[in-house]
């Protein structure tokens, strides 16, 4: 399986850094993992198709969106096995800048996935989201760490 997360800006708070290294490196146990940065742009439009020109081909699309449908981390960990049944074995996450997204970056997506009713800096949901996939490849192979 391979997880590709494109986002809006770099990582600049230490802790972040640290976190978001540290589950990308726990996940290469289950897949292979990418992160695309782009850099911010003068409008919301513009970031989209920046976004959506860096999802791979083929790729199954899951947008962060605070307007998308919550799962929990069973839930989550469920849907990533289904996609790999189904024979899909590429999925990417975008997470869009301060923002928010465009209306084309939603329209593309093959599932709008919202971390929380909360609202979480775009930079503390990369962290969340890398946590909670490597936290799905857990429920998925069995193995302790969920509870």
């Amino acid at each position: 399986m391979k997880i590709t997360l494109v986002t809006i800006g770099k990582l600049k708070e230490k802790f972040l850094i640290d976190g978001v290294a540290e589950y990308l490196k726990r996940i290469k146990i289950f897949a292979k993992t990418e992160v695309r940065e782009i850099s911010e742009c003068r409008t919301v439009d513009e970031e989209g198709e920046k976004l959506l020109a860096h999802v791979p081909k083929d790729s199954f699309l899951i947008v962060l969106d605070v307007a998308g449908s919550e799962l929990t981390s069973e839930g989550l960990a469920e849907k990533i096995s289904a996609l790999n049944l189904r024979g899909i074995s590429d999925i990417t996450f975008i997470i869009g800048g301060a923002f928010g997204l465009s209306d084309t970056v939603r329209q593309a997506a093959n599932f709008r996935l919202s971390l929380s009713q909360m609202t979480f800096t775009h930079q503390m949901a990369r962290l969340i989201i890398v946590e909670q996939i490597y936290r799905a490849f857990k429920i998925i192979h069995g193995e302790p760490y969920h509870y």
